[in-house]
């Protein structure tokens, strides 16, 4: 799978765990030796970062002699290095969206026809409830492909007769992905012999794909190991809650604009959820990056009804020198780049509240009176706010690294994270008023998203077990 959060390590797992650094060591000297010796010495280039690491992993799987490997496609599918596999058990799509629109195209029915790509002749492949057009693009894809094609049914079908399914991941989007893999599952499962997991019904992809509704595969009553599995489901950085004091963390990878507005859909509810401080006092506070050919504009635009008092941008750089940290140094990119593309973001910000302020009744010009910032009668919040003045005209900031964003958003009430320098570390007067505001809420609520690198940065910070 990729990308990794916090070590590469991650993206080659056997039992659900990433391999030991001995054999992720092992097998990377092994595989990168051999290719060294035998690349043709006239094109003498060694593959690419995410080339060799699938390479190393498919070795890994074989060495290792694994039952079942799944594979997940790096971007696309069609011109994806995993798409080697000429013989794979089963094939799924989950839902669509826009991205990497550079080298899949900028329309959903471009990344279809990506996206079927990985079908194969007489090999069963699912996907899930899709726009119309795409899902015409997977429906041809599959006919040319000469493989049958069918629609997941939705995961209320599988609750006949048992009680309501429980997923371990939060989000109404991850329904849609558990069906899928109970498909996958199911499929490798009456391949190994096992019964009464539903039929499928034979598609001759001539006949009934050609311009007809891709039939929809059977549910099935699921075992108790089934039931657990979802139930049990852990995936770092997707709709993840870290509870530090009076800190909480809402840590979610979502870069697409679909999932950034499931993203909102389960911060609002997670945030919600939460036991309200007695005296009411909260801040909300998004930290974003985005990376790539993203149109970032679009995304915090469908962030601004969370009506967070803060917006905070930084790179996906944990620390600004990054000599210790090879996992997560993306060596495309320069601080000075990904420092430009914050700045951008932060006047992005800027404009889009200021556009919503005047339009939307949840964002009043809060009176002051003597000093004291008085309650927004729709947000329900009191904050208490000495001489220091509220930087109502300026909500967003940029730090150079994610040290020092979460140093400044925690104000050193999160155990797990250090305290800011004081003397002159943020000579800004919205850094310097902001923390009063960050030091005195009985609660503080952290969005991060905009780039799996930021989530994987954060939690290297926040959870320094994962290092390990």
């Amino acid at each position: 799978s990729s990308p990794h959060l916090v070590q590469v390590r991650e993206r080659i797992r056997i039992n659900g765990q990433p391999i030991s650094k001995e054999l992720f060591n092992k097998y990377f000297w092994l595989v990168y030796n051999r290719l060294e010796e035998t690349k043709d010495p006239a094109h003498s280039s060694m593959p690419a970062y995410f080339r060799f690491l699938t390479i190393m992993a498919f070795h890994v799987f074989l060495q290792e002699k694994v039952d079942l490997a799944v594979v997940e496609v790096g971007i696309g599918g069609t011109y994806d290095c995993t798409n080697i596999i000429r013989a794979p058990v089963v094939c799924g799509v989950s839902s669509l969206g826009i991205d990497h629109t550079s080298i899949l195209g900028d329309t959903m029915e471009k990344i279809a026809w990506q996206k079927g790509g990985i079908f194969k002749p007489g090999v069963p492949a699912f996907t899930v409830a899709q726009p119309e057009r795409p899902l015409e693009v997977l429906r041809e894809r599959a006919q040319e492909r000469k493989c049958s094609l069918y629609l997941c049914p939705e995961l209320d079908d599988f609750e006949e007769g048992c009680q309501a399914l429980q997923l371990g991941l939060a989000g109404a989007h991850q329904r849609s992905n558990a069906a899928l893999a109970l498909q996958l599952a199911r499929t490798w499962l009456q391949r190994r012999g096992c019964q009464g997991l539903g039929e499928l019904k034979e598609v001759a992809p001539s006949s009934e794909l050609l311009g007809g509704p891709v039939p929809l595969a059977p549910a099935f009553r699921l075992s108790d190991a089934m039931i657990q599995g979802l139930r049990d489901t852990e995936w770092l950085g997707r709709t993840q809650v870290l509870s530090h004091g009076p800190v909480t963390w809402y840590l979610d990878g979502a870069h697409t604009t679909s999932s950034i507005q499931a993203c909102v859909r389960w911060f609002r509810q997670a945030a919600l959820n939460q036991d309200k401080p007695h005296d009411g006092s909260e801040v909300r506070v998004l930290l974003f990056n985005a990376t790539g050919d993203r149109d970032t504009a679009a995304l915090l635009k469908l962030l601004v009804p969370c009506h967070f008092d803060y917006a905070v941008f930084c790179p996906n750089f944990t620390e600004v020198s990054l000599a210790n940290n090879a996992d997560q140094q993306n060596f495309n990119v320069t601080l000075e780049n990904a420092l430009t593309r914050c700045l951008e973001n932060q006047q992005t910000w800027t404009r889009l509240l200021e556009e919503k302020v005047g339009q939307d009744p949840w964002l009043p010009s809060p009176p002051r009176v003597g000093g004291l910032l008085q309650p927004a009668p729709s947000r329900g919040s009191l904050l208490l706010v000495p001489q220091a003045p509220r930087p109502l005209n300026s909500p967003a900031l940029v730090f150079p690294c994610l040290a020092q964003a979460l140093r400044w958003v925690a104000q050193g009430r999160d155990p797990h994270l250090a305290a800011p320098v004081a003397s002159g570390a943020h000579p800004h007067p919205a850094a310097s008023s902001g923390a009063v505001l960050l030091r005195e809420a009985a609660a503080v609520h952290v969005l991060v998203t905009g780039s799996l690198h930021l989530v994987g940065g954060a939690l290297r910070l926040l959870v320094p077990a994962l290092s390990q």
